[in-house]
């Protein structure tokens, strides 16, 4: 497979990337965070935008980061976003997970971010990222777990909305609710030790919910995922407008609360 002839679910709008661009280590990696010490090479699959690249470099310099995605689109930005940083140890390139351009045992630490969740075969792209992870190394991959997100009040239009997302996710060949998939694609992957783990995104305050609500609302009517549910048939231009109303009467809601389960595995080649 090739990731690059993959479709990738939410495309990089800017709703999308907005959501992208908040994470760091310690909100999305910090199961990680124990490994990455001065000094150690890492090479951090499907960077996106490069925000928890950034992060990653800056705390292992001064060994070398490199940040690859299977779109050019966002890396413009990760550059951008190091250079206004001053860390001058990241760099960044388009690449496939399914045929990383690197020697077996080149890399301290592999790291991907919800990224498993969009591949078609995500066994195949553990399985790579093990071979270039050194073997005193730890290979590291969260996702999120789409079938076991919760939120309150209830609203049948969000139940649509979740209904709609897996559809057009699992029409891509990938897998919406890879947390629970993560254990066994590494024992899969021939991944030699597993430590296996979880951890949540909540958005309850007043902040949080304008924030992932106002995005989510956005989202529905102004990306990829707006025109893979039209044309699947999943949706029609108005249950999305409904959709986005409902995002943000929840956002305004002052009882509002949503609450995503993160999968997260340590892998030793």
């Amino acid at each position: 497979m090739h990731a690059d002839r993959e479709t990738y679910t939410h495309g990089h709008a800017e709703s999308v990337l907005r959501s992208h661009l908040v994470r760091t280590v310690d909100n999305s990696a910090a199961y990680l965070a124990a490994y990455l010490r001065p000094g150690t090479d890492v090479l951090d699959v499907g960077c996106g935008p490069g925000t928890i690249t950034v992060d990653i470099a800056e705390r292992v310099a001064p060994a070398p980061v490199l940040g690859i995605d299977s779109s050019a689109g966002p890396l413009d930005g990760a550059r951008a976003l190091a250079a206004k940083a001053g860390t001058g140890n990241v760099t960044f390139a388009v690449g496939d997970v399914y045929a990383l351009d690197a020697a077996a045992d080149s890399f301290d630490v592999v790291h991907a971010h919800q990224v498993l969740q969009h591949l078609g075969d995500p066994v195949a792209a553990l399985r790579e990222m093990l071979r270039v992870c050194r073997p005193d190394g730890v290979v590291a991959a969260r996702d999120a777990d789409y079938a076991a997100m919760t939120w309150y009040p209830a609203d049948p239009r969000l139940d649509r909305w979740l209904e709609i997302y897996r559809a057009i996710a699992t029409g891509n060949g990938a897998e919406p609710d890879a947390a629970r998939h993560l254990l066994s694609w590494a024992h899969a992957a021939g991944a030699s030790s597993v430590t296996p783990s979880a951890s949540v995104w909540c958005y309850a305050t007043p902040e949080q919910r304008d924030w992932w609500g106002g995005l989510w609302a956005d989202r529905i009517l102004s990306t990829a995922i707006t025109q893979q549910a039209l044309d699947g048939g999943h949706a029609d231009a108005d249950e999305l407008a409904g959709i986005s109303a409902a995002w943000r009467e929840w956002a305004a809601h002052p009882d509002g609360w949503f609450a995503i389960v993160n999968g997260e595995v340590l892998c030793r080649p």
